[in-house]
């Protein structure tokens, strides 16, 4: 037997059987494929020592005309700029208390602190700043109350946090800490956190009292929604709405005109509405709740998707309201600007918006449209129809690259490159059959187009968080898949590497071979192939690894080659890779080729690494062997 050439074809493919797909990828994680060839996927790093305050599911950055270099942070409790691996607090802030509304106690021996305000109307996990608090008399200096805290506990009059240092350390009350901080304490309550995660179930209280048996839970579904931000920059400001059951108020932060924008960071965002009304706009024709806000950059419109109507009313999910070119205070329609609105025809809400080159695309549940400016003259924006038979799994779905808008549905994926189609998978089993339908919401797109790749993260079925991701190549068109937990995400347009959330920690991708200093398990894995023909048995007695390790960091990268033989589809004598016939071996820079002995119709084959600073690139090995009769 001549040697063997083992070519696989690029991507992975799970919706046909092992052996069906033979010369295919079968399985992979932490894998990508560069000119139809896989590789080791780039790694990650942390980018700031700070932890991010809740649930991240928003990340927005843009460059001011001063070079500031804004990173928006949306997430259930907070609303942070990050500068220069600062976390600034830029939450809106609900109320203000008059001065000496609040008192404190404190109990020898304890970090709790009960804070008295009669007219708080905090929750739980809300987030309250305290100033010009003076000390107790002990520990719990003015240092200590006079800061941001969150709320652990509430009560009528009163609710609880836990006194810290500066440093954020906890600290306990002595003897000495009798005072109650003075008669001019301020309280600056934050907007009410919201839900970082889905809660869904059947209550008990749901339903009128005896409707069913005695605690069983109601016939209709308890659902509380995720908390999620929207963000745009109108200039060199910050416009965002807070989403939580699909709408909230509208807000806008000021950049300023200094140089300098420290005082500005320091500052909280303002209801839009407010700051309407100090310009001289009338403040109530602003949107109380929206669902969206969107700046059509072009033409400089505030778009709000979904919205409470002109003049008053309830919420319309289906309601488009725009305020008036270069006025984003000034929802007043008159003859003599271009603020107005528009209404969807089909769908019960409008689950997200999406800004293309020349159009903004709206899905409603059912539907897709497109929204486009017509000019002051032409009725200032035009909606038509797209489609009216897709899907639209999350607000977050959605991602375009390269002119072309990608997204995922409930059940597919979907492509918009003038016209709605949908968009192939050979991963469509695989993923839509261990989804977690109940979260949705979480799915999350992001590009790296850089390496001409779309990027959906998603929850597993059982997954309270996104913990897997599956890769479109658009250069390539084909697709791959992983496990990896990230909330949101951002490709690097204005910074040097992408960037994403995961476990409240905000990191740089695609910076070096490792997982945040440790080690990444990387690995892909063939469908069984036939040797030869198949019809023989095959004694394999060496095989040539083609593995490059350009860009590995060490002396000696390695990675672990294994050979599954296989006399037929589905031989298997274990129920797991563990317990099946395998040779397995060490392949580094100076492997040449590997001696073995196996004898089988088929193989499968792996290449895997779970080493520090390895960097691999799989090509074209090859298998040397004789035969061995047919039984």
């Amino acid at each position: 037997m001549t040697l063997q050439k083992l070519q696989f074809r690029a991507g992975v493919n799970r919706n046909i059987t092992n052996y069906s797909n033979e010369g295919g990828w079968f399985e992979c994680d932490k894998v990508r494929f560069i000119d139809g060839y896989p590789e080791k996927l780039n790694g990650w790093a942390r980018y700031s020592p700070t932890n991010i305050t809740g649930t991240c599911r928003a990340l927005f950055g843009y460059v001011t005309s001063f070079s500031d270099d804004f990173l928006a942070i949306g997430t259930n409790s907070k609303v942070f700029l990050e500068v220069a691996q600062n976390f600034n607090d830029i939450t809106p802030i609900r109320s203000t208390t008059s001065a000496g509304d609040v008192t404190f106690s404190a109990t020898n021996g304890s970090s709790t602190i009960t804070v008295a305000d009669t007219s708080h109307g905090a929750a739980t996990g809300d987030f309250v700043t305290f100033s010009d608090a003076a000390s107790l008399g002990g520990n719990i200096t003015a240092i200590v109350l006079n800061k941001n805290y969150e709320i652990t506990k509430v009560d009528d009059d009163t609710y609880t946090i836990s006194a810290k240092d500066a440093g954020g350390s906890t600290v306990t009350a002595n003897s000495s800490d009798s005072g109650n901080g003075g008669g001019s304490t301020v309280g600056e309550y934050e907007v009410t956190a919201g839900l970082g995660a889905i809660s869904f179930g059947y209550g008990w209280t749901t339903s009128t009292w005896g409707r069913l048996s005695w605690g069983a839970g109601s016939l209709r579904p308890i659902i509380n929604p995720l908390t999620v931000w929207f963000f745009d920059n109108f200039d060199n400001d910050l416009v965002m709405n807070v989403a939580t059951d699909s709408k909230g108020p509208i807000y806008y932060w000021e950049r300023g005109t200094n140089a300098d924008p420290t005082n500005a960071l320091g500052t909280r965002a303002d209801l839009l509405s407010v700051r309407a009304t100090a310009k001289g706009f009338n403040g109530d024709d602003v949107p109380a709740e929206v669902g969206q806000i969107m700046v059509s950059q072009v033409d400089r419109h505030l778009i709000a998707f979904g919205a409470t109507p002109f003049g008053g009313g309830d919420f319309d999910p289906l309601l488009i309201r725009f305020a008036n070119q270069n006025e984003p205070e000034n929802f007043t329609p008159a003859v003599t600007n271009s603020a107005g609105f528009l209404r969807v025809s089909s769908g019960s809400r409008i689950i997200t918006a999406f800004r293309t080159r020349q159009e903004i695309l709206v899905y409603t549940d059912v539907s897709i449209h497109s929204f486009q400016y017509l000019g002051a003259t032409g009725g200032v924006f035009g909606l038509q129809e797209l489609d009216n038979n897709i899907s639209v799994a999350s607000a977050r779905c959605v991602a375009g690259a390269s002119n072309v808008v990608y997204w995922m549905g409930a059940d597919k994926f979907y492509v918009y490159n003038g016209r709605v189609d949908t968009l192939p998978c050979p991963l469509r089993d695989y993923v839509f059959n261990n989804i977690n339908f109940n979260a949705l919401a979480y799915v999350y797109a992001g590009t790296v187009e850089a390496q001409s790749e779309v990027w959906w993260f998603y929850p597993t079925a059982n997954s309270t968080t996104n913990d897997a991701y599956i890769v479109y190549n658009y250069k390539d068109n084909i697709w791959f898949y992983g496990n990896l937990n990230r909330s949101a995400w951002l490709d690097s347009h204005v910074r040097q590497y992408p960037q994403a959330v995961g476990d409240n920690i905000l990191f740089d991708h695609e910076t070096s071979n490792d997982a945040d200093g440790s080690a990444m398990t990387s690995f892909i894995t063939s469908s069984d192939f036939d040797i030869g023909d198949g019809d023989k048995f095959t004694l394999i007695n060496r095989i040539i690894p083609d593995v490059d390790f350009s860009g590995s960091e060490g002396t000696e990268p390695t990675v672990k080659l294994t050979v599954k033989p296989r006399n037929f589809p589905g031989d298997r004598s274990g129920t797991n890779e563990a317990d099946q016939k395998v040779i397995e071996t060490d392949v580094n820079v100076y492997t040449e080729q590997v001696f073995m002995r196996a004898r089988a119709r088929q193989m499968g084959f792996k290449i895997s690494s779970d080493n520090l600073g390895t960097k691999w690139q799989l090509g074209s090995p090859r298998i040397d062997g004789r035969p061995d009769g047919r039984r």
